[in-house]
């Protein structure tokens, strides 16, 4: 469970990183701290139930595309995460195209490297 608990909030925090990053990155994509929480929590249920969804089809009807379902999700996602809250503005295709590749690089990169840093930090302590 605890386990769970650390893998969750280790996504909530790449999903944070990925979103403040593109939006640094690229000035098309636009945050608004009134509905930044409200947007992190609605991009990451998205994501979360889409995933496990678009694989399921995709294997049924594209098995060559499997491979970017991590992008295709993260695109879904964030569209989703932009019309129902105010938390995220995208504004033109490169826009969209490029802030869906970098949440999904960094939400990627975030998601392999910090269990690694988290259960160093675990296996170290339980050896003292």
């Amino acid at each position: 469970m605890i386990r769970f608990l650390i893998r969750v909030v280790i996504y909530v925090v790449t999903v944070v990183l990925g979103l403040l990053v593109t939006s640094w990155v690229l000035p098309d994509f636009q945050l608004s701290v009134a509905g930044f929480v409200t947007a992190v929590v609605v991009f990451s249920l998205a994501q979360g139930i889409l995933t496990p969804f678009i694989i399921s089809v995709a294997r049924k009807y594209a098995p060559a595309v499997l491979g970017g379902i991590g992008l295709v999700s993260t695109l879904v996602a964030l569209f989703i995460a932009s019309m129902v809250t105010d938390g995220i503005q995208i504004t033109g295709v490169t826009t969209w195209i490029l802030g869906s590749l970098l949440v999904w690089i960094i939400t990627a990169l975030g998601g392999w490297l910090l269990p690694l840093i988290f259960l160093k930090k675990k296996l170290s302590s339980n050896e003292k």
